[in-house]
This record gives C-alpha cells, sequence and structure tokens, in this order.
C-alpha cells in the first residue's frame, strides 16, 4: 500500500476490537441528516459527528430540537465530550456545534482544507476582512493521516474530498464516518457539482475508503429513503459498498462515474438550506457577526449558484 494515512487507517481497524466505538445515531428528518455520538465503552469519552442546528428559514430562526436528545443521551449515558466533529461545511443543514460545545464542553474540529471553503464563500457573501478564511474559527484543524484517541480508541482521519473540497473521513476503531462522500447502497454517492467539488476527485475518494477492511462499520450522513425501500438506513460496511453501492461498485470505472455523476448532477436543483447553512458552517457553526444595530443578517446573494 503507498498510501501511508490510509495504511494506517487499515492496520487500526484490522486490530481495533468489533464493534468499537459503541455507536448511537439521531436522525433530523427536515434535513433527512444523522448526528451521531461515539464514545469509549472503558472511558466514557465521546465524541459528536456532524450535529444539527434546527433552522425556519420562513422565520430566519433557530431552535435546539435537533439536539437535545444528543445532549439528554450524552448526560444520561455520563459521557465526556472531547470533540465536535465536522466531516465537512454542510450545505443542507446548519451546524450546532457552539451550542453543544456550550452545554457539554469540547473543540470544534474539521479538516484543514476548510480554508479553501472560505476562501470560495468568503467572497460570495462578501464577509470582509474580519473574515479570517485562515480556520480560525474552530478548534482545530486535521491534516490527511493525522491520528488522535478519544479514550482508548484510536482515531485516523483521512482527506476524501469531491463532494467538497474539504470532506475528511474519521475512522474511529473499527468503525469510519464518511459525512457526505458515499449514501445507503441503494442510493449511491454525494454530488459534486458544488464550488470546488469535482466527480473525478470524488470517485477516487471513493475508492480510497473502500480499500478499508471489507469489515469496516460505515456510518452515513444522509438518507433520503429511494423508491423501494421505506426505513431510513444509517450504518452499513465496506464489504457491502463494493458488492452493491448502485454508482461504485466494484467493476465501475472512473470515466464512467464522472459521465454518471456529472450528468445526473446536472439535474438537481440546490440544496433548500445551501445559502444560510454554508455561511454559519463555514464559521465552525457561528452565525455571522451582528450589524450596529444589534442584529444578525444571513445573507442571500442573488442569480450566483
Amino acid at each position: 500500500m503507498t498510501d501511508p494515512a490510509l495504511e494506517k487507517a487499515f492496520v487500526q481497524v484490522s486490530v481495533a476490537r468489533s464493534g468499537v466505538p459503541v455507536v448511537k445515531a439521531f436522525f433530523d428528518e427536515p434535513t433527512f441528516t444523522f448526528t451521531y455520538v461515539m464514545h469509549d465503552a472503558e472511558t466514557r469519552r465521546a465524541a459528536v459527528i456532524d450535529s444539527v442546528l434546527t433552522y425556519d428559514p420562513a422565520a430566519g430562526r433557530t431552535g435546539h430540537g435537533a439536539v437535545e436528545p444528543v445532549i439528554a443521551y450524552v448526560e444520561a449515558q455520563g459521557l465526556s465530550v472531547d470533540w465536535h466533529l465536522e466531516t465537512h461545511a454542510h450545505a443542507d443543514h446548519l451546524s450546532a456545534a457552539p451550542y453543544l460545545q456550550q452545554k457539554l464542553g469540547g473543540k470544534i474540529a474539521i479538516g484543514a482544507h476548510i480554508c479553501e471553503v472560505q476562501h470560495t464563500f468568503g467572497a460570495l457573501f462578501n464577509a470582509g476582512t474580519a473574515f479570517q478564511r485562515d480556520g480560525s474559527d474552530f478548534d482545530h484543524l486535521w491534516a490527511d493521516g493525522d491520528q488522535f484517541m478519544i479514550g482508548n480508541i484510536a482515531v485516523t482521519v483521512l482527506h476524501v474530498p469531491g463532494h467538497t473540497p474539504a470532506c475528511v473521513a474519521y475512522v474511529i476503531g473499527d468503525a469510519a464516518f464518511v459525512g457526505d462522500t458515499m449514501f445507503m447502497p441503494d442510493y449511491g454517492t454525494a454530488r459534486a457539482d458544488f464550488p470546488g467539488g469535482d466527480a473525478r476527485t470524488l470517485f477516487r475518494s471513493l475508492r480510497r475508503l473502500l480499500e478499508l477492511p471489507p469489515e469496516t462499520r460505515l456510518f452515513l450522513c444522509h438518507d433520503y429513503l429511494p423508491e423501494g425501500r421505506d426505513h431510513y438506513g444509517w450504518e452499513t460496511t465496506v464489504a457491502e459498498q463494493r458488492r452493491a453501492n448502485i454508482h461504485a461498485h466494484d467493476g465501475v470505472s472512473e470515466d464512467d462515474f464522472v459521465a454518471m455523476r456529472e450528468a445526473r448532477d446536472a439535474t438537481l436543483d440546490m440544496p433548500r438550506l445551501i445559502l444560510p447553512s454554508v455561511q454559519v458552517n463555514m464559521r465552525a457553526g457561528h452565525l455571522p457577526p451582528p450589524d450596529d444595530n444589534g442584529v444578525t443578517y444571513l445573507k442571500i446573494p442573488v442569480n450566483q449558484l
């Protein structure tokens, strides 16, 4: 294997005990998003992955209904949260990481390539010089191959761009939290037409993840309930994805994937919450600073996407 970061993740999964870490999923149906709390059963140390801030775009009002069950679970289980991990700057929901940090402690982290996203969308939203675009809104930025511990469980970070430039997967024990890179096998893969996205890069990231051991548990950020299935799904395995993913199973060539992905993306509408989501999530879930009247505003750039 000539991919040092992937090799570290592969070895980590190979030696991990099956079913470690403990994973609890919380589903926000309005945004079709799964938030995860993972923890080490021995030390009770934990991380929250891809949290959701409730947002009503008609009223411009935020709420915490999606994460109150997360807080209740953490407290009931007696967990200590070390990290609020973002797989990328989401375009379909606002992050609740700052609220959870206030309630539970822990640091907010994302992949280091978030700076590219901040430059792109900082310009789109005309965020001004006060917005630093250096990742400093986050407490920590991960590089490809970074490793750390949550309790006694090893974590390896893999950079998996294509959906966005900053996408990362967190390989934790025998599990990988892959964000929007892939979905359940019967739904396929993420779009790659956002600014900075690229279908060819996405294919290579998919194949990188699918080089992990076949028993690796994969936890997905979304499920959109395709026709023919009557229940939401959030967990699969590398083996299942390699066998049955409708877009990226073994045998699909890079060129065929790119042709499919680009044709499919051309038919898709922009996500309903992309404009509020990205300008908040590029700031680590913090709202933009208030204007001189004390009111915080979210911008709507017209005819730009």
